[in-house]
Parts: C-alpha cells; sequence; structure tokens
C-alpha cells in the first residue's frame, strides 16, 4: 500500500482516497498476495516469554494459516461458524485467524483472565462451535463446555491435549496434503466477534465484517506514521479489538513489521523497555498508564531507545503531565487517538497537524463526527455533546454491523441516520476534540473496559452484600479504578478483613482484573424515586474528591 504525503489536516481530508475491492477477505487478498510477490518479506518480530526472539515472514503465515484451514476443514469447521480464540500473544494466533479468514469462519478473540463463568457465557450467547485454547486454561474451559453442546470443536496448544482435545500440530499436520483452500467469503461477509462489557447487562457481541480490516490502514499509516521497514509495537492483549488495531492489519498493509512480546502476567515497565531497547522498536502504541509505569522509572535514559520515532497513546484520557514526561525523557510528542471496539479510528491527532496535549484530534476521512446535545442538536464549540457519527446513508468503513443477539440495543445507536458512541466530548474553535467521558458507567482502567453490572453481580451473590452500586474512580495510574459501594446485610459489620474477602469473592467469579480496589461501606445508596441507583451521584462526589488529578482541556 502507498502512502500520500499530506502537507495538512485540510489536505488530507481532501484529497485522501480508499478503494474497497469487491469482496476483500484479507487473508487471501493481502497476505496470500504478499507472499506470492515478497515471500520474504518480514511480517513478524516474536518474542516468546523466554525472552526468545524468532523472526517470521509472509510466506510463513501464508503456508501456516492455508494448513490450518484445511485442517481445520477436515475437523468439520465450516464458513460461518463461530470459534472462540484464548491464546495469549502466541504466533498461532496470528495463523489461526488467517485461517479462518480463508474458511470464512467467525473469530471470536477472548482474553486468557476469563473465568469458566465468563467462558460459559460467551460460548452460550455466541453459539460457538469450536474453541482454539492455550493448554494453560484448558481446565476453565471444560467445565463450560459440558454446558455447552453446540461447541463440537477443541484445540489445544502448548501441552498435551485432555479428553475431547485434539493438538494443534495435529490440526496442521492434517492439513499438509488437503487440497488448497479457495475463497469463499469476504466484503460483508462475518469476520470477527468483540465482546464489549456494557454497564445495564452483560457482555454485547459486538460483529464486524471482512472491511473492517481494509479500515485500519488509515490507523497504521497516517496516526501512527507507519512506513516500510518499520517495527511496530502496540501494547494490547489478542483477546480485544486492540489487538486488530496494532497487530494486524494496518500495520501490514502499511509495510511495516508487527512486533509482539508474548510476557505473560503482569506488565513489567522495566522488562518492556528492556525488549524495545534490545529490538529495535521504531513505532509504539500504549495507554497512557503504560507510558506512566515507564516514566516511573528515574533510570530511563538507561534504555537506548534512540530507534524509536514515534509514539501513540489510546484507551484513557492522556494526562499533560504524562505528555511532557515522555517529551523530555524520549522527545518525542505523544499523538492521542480515539475509537471503539464497535469502529476503528474516529478522530485522531496526525503528524502533519500541531499537537494540542490532552486532545483526541480531529476526525478522520469518511467519519463526520458532530457533537449533539440530549435533543439531537449539534453543540456550540465548547459545549459538552455526545460524539456522533452522520452515516450520510450509508455505512462508514470500520463501523460495524451490530450488536448480535439485541436488535433493541443495536436500534438504540444507530437510528436517525446516526451512529451513537455514548461518549461524551467537547470541540474547540479550531476543530479539535476534548474527550470527557462516558453516556453511562462504562470503567476503563489500565486499558480495559470493565462494566459494572457484571462487579455488581459477583458482589451481590457474597452473603454479607445486601446491594451494591459500581463506579470508576479517578487515578492518576490508572486512569480509572473500580470502586464498590456496599449496603451490608443484617449481622455483617464493616473490616477490612471483609474487604479483602470481597475483593477475593470477585477475583473467584470473574477476571481478576475487574475487582474493585475501593470498597466503601454505606448505609444506603443514592437513588431516584423510582428505584434506580444514581452512580452519577456516587462518580460526582469522588470526582470532586479527585478533582486536582483530572487531566483537563
Amino acid at each position: 500500500m502507498s502512502k500520500n504525503t499530506f502537507s495538512s489536516y485540510d489536505d488530507f481530508m481532501a484529497r485522501w482516497n480508499l478503494a474497497v475491492p469487491p469482496d476483500f477477505n484479507f487473508a487471501f487478498d493481502f497476505v496470500d498476495h504478499v507472499a506470492s510477490t515478497d515471500p520474504h518479506r518480514l511480517a513478524m518480530v516474536h518474542v516468546d516469554d523466554a525472552d526468545q526472539r524468532t523472526d517470521l515472514d509472509f510466506a510463513f503465515f501464508s503456508r501456516e494459516s492455508s494448513r490450518l484451514a484445511a485442517g481445520l476443514l477436515r475437523l468439520g469447521v465450516q464458513k460461518g461458524d463461530r470459534i472462540m480464540l484464548i491464546l495469549y500473544r502466541r504466533v498461532a494466533f496470528w495463523t489461526t485467524v488467517l485461517a479462518l479468514h480463508k474458511i470464512g469462519a467467525v473469530a471470536i478473540p477472548s482474553p486468557a483472565m476469563l473465568t469458566t463463568k465468563d467462558i460459559e457465557y460467551r460460548m452460550k450467547m455466541a453459539d460457538v462451535r469450536g474453541i482454539i485454547a492455550d493448554a494453560s486454561v484448558t481446565h476453565l474451559v471444560d467445565p463450560a463446555r459440558a454446558l455447552c453442546p453446540g461447541c463440537r470443536m477443541a484445540v489445544c496448544i502448548g501441552g498435551a491435549p485432555g479428553t475431547g482435545w485434539v493438538s494443534f500440530d495435529s490440526v496442521l499436520q492434517n492439513g499438509t496434503a488437503a487440497p488448497r483452500v479457495e475463497k469463499t467469503s469476504g466484503g460483508n461477509d462475518p469476520l470477527f466477534i468483540f465482546f464489549s462489557s456494557g454497564t445495564t447487562g452483560a457482555p454485547k457481541m459486538v460483529l464486524h465484517d471482512h472491511t473492517y480490516a481494509l479500515a485500519h490502514l488509515t490507523t497504521a499509516l497516517y496516526w501512527q506514521d507507519l512506513r516500510p521497514g518499520d517495527l511496530h509495537l502496540t501494547i494490547a492483549d489478542t483477546g480485544w479489538a486492540k489487538a486488530a488495531w496494532g497487530k494486524l492489519y494496518g500495520q501490514w498493509m502499511a509495510g511495516a513489521t508487527v512486533f509482539v512480546h508474548d510476557f505473560r502476567g503482569r506488565f513489567v515497565a522495566t522488562r518492556m523497555l528492556k525488549v524495545m531497547a534490545d529490538h529495535k522498536v521504531t513505532t509504539f502504541c500504549a495507554p497512557p498508564t503504560v507510558y506512566r509505569l515507564m516514566l516511573a522509572h528515574h533510570d530511563l535514559h538507561k534504555y537506548d531507545l534512540s530507534s524509536l520515532r514515534h509514539c501513540t497513546s489510546a484507551g484513557e484520557l492522556l494526562n499533560r503531565d504524562i505528555f511532557d514526561g515522555w517529551k523530555a525523557a524520549t522527545g518525542i510528542s505523544l499523538y492521542e487517538g480515539y475509537g471503539q471496539t464497535e469502529t476503528t479510528l474516529q478522530l485522531a491527532t496526525f503528524p502533519f497537524m500541531p499537537i494540542k496535549p490532552g486532545s483526541i484530534g480531529k476526525p478522520c476521512p469518511g467519519w463526520d463526527v458532530v457533537l449533539l446535545d440530549e435533543n439531537d442538536r449539534e453543540v456550540a464549540a465548547n459545549q459538552e455533546g455526545e460524539i456522533c457519527i452522520r452515516l450520510n446513508g450509508k455505512r462508514p468503513l470500520g463501523l460495524f454491523n451490530g450488536y448480535l443477539a439485541d436488535e433493541a440495543l443495536t436500534s438504540k445507536v444507530l437510528r436517525n441516520g446516526l451512529y451513537r458512541t455514548g461518549d461524551k466530548a467537547q470541540r474547540d474553535e479550531e476543530g479539535y476534540f476534548w474527550f470527557i467521558g462516558r453516556n453511562d458507567d462504562l470503567i476503563k482502567s489500565s486499558g480495559y473496559r470493565i462494566g459494572p453490572f457484571e462487579v455488581e453481580s459477583a458482589l451481590v451473590t457474597h452473603p454479607a452484600v445486601a446491594e451494591t452500586a459500581v463506579t470508576g474512580v479517578p487515578d492518576p495510574v490508572r486512569g480509572q479504578i473500580v470502586k464498590a459501594s456496599v449496603v451490608l446485610r443484617p449481622g455483617y459489620e464493616p473490616s477490612e478483613k471483609l474487604v479483602h474477602e470481597l475483593q477475593d469473592h470477585v477475583k473467584s467469579i470473574t477476571a481478576s482484573y475487574k475487582y474493585p480496589r475501593i470498597i466503601e461501606f454505606v448505609p444506603e445508596l443514592p437513588k431516584t424515586i423510582s428505584g434506580k441507583i444514581r452512580r452519577a451521584e456516587i462518580r460526582n462526589r469522588d470526582r470532586a474528591l479527585h478533582a486536582d488529578e483530572s487531566p483537563t482541556p
């Protein structure tokens, strides 16, 4: 893909153009094409948890994805089947996604931190027909599979397969001598289902089609400023949509090499800095929390980051101190961007426009962004409004197809010629947008999106909890942390011991990153006349307590 040079944002908006080929399928039309014309072009530098490096070219990904596709077809996987993936950052994640693209099956990426209850919910909701998982999580999958008879295939990688599982290597081997896999899907056929947490219910299913891959080209070429030969690192778990944003489509189409560090366990800033320095990473994308953790090490100058030339940030509000600190330490500015699981990049600060630290930038080409009040009227400059996308009779490239099994919610956010993001922002006189927060109660902590409903549902199963409201509290490191306001049942008294007990209880039921780091015992929760909990009242009180930590435009 060639890269146009733009002199300004206005020039970018006037001259940007992206033609969408009919029935585009990234695995066939890009990966296999590159493999046939430039087979040894470097596609990935992979560093495993033992810090062992492997360089992989496009010939590898083309060949191995075709072998895997053929092997999965022999196992009965069909076009349209929904396949759940729990693979950490293994190379197998990329070959599996491409193989499913070639079959026309639908990938459902899932984080390895899910509990059995989480897995069961997702398998049932998505009508999962197969799962490909790391051996370390198969013991969590098995109880869920037993309750999901429609899941007829289970493939294990990284260890000996247990009862009912087949090994990933055997599937590859079975596909070696199989006939060539033919292209049968693309364009508007389903590609991905991402689970995205909400606040008024359980996680919802976000559906994207094959054109979603192409939409990430703008992200890579212009926001991340990628060039042929770049080595790009995006900090993202493969269980989240951010991996598609920064570790697959756009980066390869821009001519860059994807850098992957498959670290397990908690993020360690010093380890990541060493890896970036040792392997000469040139471009980097991470949430503000990661930059803050890196800046916390006063010996940052000990790491040779001289190869690094461009950095981007998304996922949380970027505090001015992080921007200034990173600039002082590396000489590199941070370019913010904004998007959602339901979309690709909507707003960004691009290299050819002045930076306003704290701003999420201006609209991307193809996205007609407007801020509307509660009566759908456009707000004036410096006034708060909901970020909405005017559809103008067509769906922007990268916008999701809808929420599966939830027509009511789909109709709520896609109506009257608009897509309603549920996020609020302001726009200044120069057209820069400044993010404010969610319309609803979604919590963003260290790059994770946490729905209060899931945490509340876990807490109320403890015998001490009568009712609870979960909210986000401003935090200078994580952006927000999870707080639970808890009303106790008679016979229970507040104590530090009970706090730890409730935290451990949540961790035992749902993913550990969702547990409430703050638990406040209260006599009652603020409610409306109709009995609904007024979470906004709790948030406003907490926000006032932390006002000097909150970023301002």
